[in-house]
């Protein structure tokens, strides 16, 4: 498998995203309990994917709104990973 150089910018905008989805899973923790189950989680990211979903139906998949969903479509599968899959459960 070939090595692919990785450029600094896309290096930078790759930063950019994680610490946009970091803000945003910090943010739902903040604001909503944790997911309490498989499914829950489930239907959380379903829910955010179906609204990413639409923005790219509707021609708005590269716009502000677009971006926002898919970061908060990320958020939401990673907070899958710290609630559920990692079995660990805030206090």
């Amino acid at each position: 498998m070939a090595k692919h150089y990785i450029h600094p910018e896309l290096e930078r905008r790759i930063d950019k995203a994680l610490a946009a989805v970091r803000e945003e899973l910090l943010e739902a923790c903040r604001r909503f309990d944790p997911m309490a189950s498989p499914h829950e989680g489930y239907a959380v990211i379903l829910e955010e994917l179906d609204e990413l979903w639409a923005e790219v139906k509707a021609n708005r998949g590269g716009s502000s709104t677009g971006r926002a969903e898919a970061i908060q479509t990320a958020a939401m599968a990673i907070r899958y990973v710290v609630d559920v899959a990692d079995g660990i459960r805030r206090t």
